[in-house]
């Protein structure tokens, strides 16, 4: 079940900056730069962080969010994108609406998870990327423990202390370790109705961040009738 971000949108940026030391930030360029330009949604674009990235990239973005007090704090970053309130599981763009789609650290909260990212390929152009952000649980033997020390302990400490909301970032580290990454997570896309070829994904900062990219099949162009 996801959580109601309205409740922590006032202290989510600064508390991204802490949680992460930053990395959040070089997460998102990172990303950003699997982008060709063109028009960009970005899913559960919260206070727009990624919104302004794609922006200075050259994209023409469109951000959606189902929390309308991050929607107001992104709007307050920038005026040169489009923000809406909707559901991903509604999208409410036509077929292949976008030549890219994004989503920085969002999928793990989504209700239905394949309904979320068909919507998502749904509205992607045929030919088009989609590229998503997520945080992971490290494989290594010997990160795990220092960051289940982290994440289980000390983070949901921070989540009181600065945001006044602990079972927020108590649910954070949970909704993380129960989500799936790497191969097991593009099993799920690849199950789509929609095609996709060049699925990959990148492993960043020891794991604790993943990236995935993913190609919708070009449409094949129809053989002319002979006469």
């Amino acid at each position: 079940m996801a959580y109601d971000f309205d409740t922590i949108a006032a202290h989510y940026d600064r508390m991204n900056r802490l949680m992460t030391f930053g990395l959040d930030r070089l997460w998102r360029r990172h990303a950003v730069r699997e982008m060709a330009g063109g028009e960009v949604l970005d899913v559960a674009c919260g206070t727009g962080d990624m919104v302004v990235e794609l922006l200075r990239q050259g994209c023409t973005v469109t951000g959606v969010d189902l929390s309308e007090e991050m929607l107001a704090i992104a709007k307050q970053k920038t005026h040169q994108a489009e923000y809406m309130l909707a559901d991903v599981e509604r999208l409410p763009f036509g077929d292949e609406s976008f030549d890219a789609v994004t989503c920085a650290f969002g999928v793990r909260n989504f209700v239905h998870l394949e309904r979320g990212l068909n919507e998502m390929l749904r509205v992607l152009k045929p030919g088009g990327r989609m590229v998503i952000l997520e945080l992971a649980t490290p494989d290594s033997a010997i990160v795990r423990p220092l960051y289940n020390l982290y994440t289980r302990r000390i983070i949901p400490w921070l989540g009181n202390l600065i945001a006044g909301n602990r079972e927020a970032y108590t649910y954070l580290p949970l909704s993380i370790e129960r989500f799936p990454k790497g191969k097991d997570f593009l099993d799920i896309i690849q199950r789509s109705p929609f095609r996709t070829h060049n699925c990959r994904h990148q492993q960043l900062t020891l794991g604790v961040c993943r990236m995935y990219t993913i190609n919708k099949e070009a449409a094949v162009p129809e053989r002319p009738l002979c006469h």
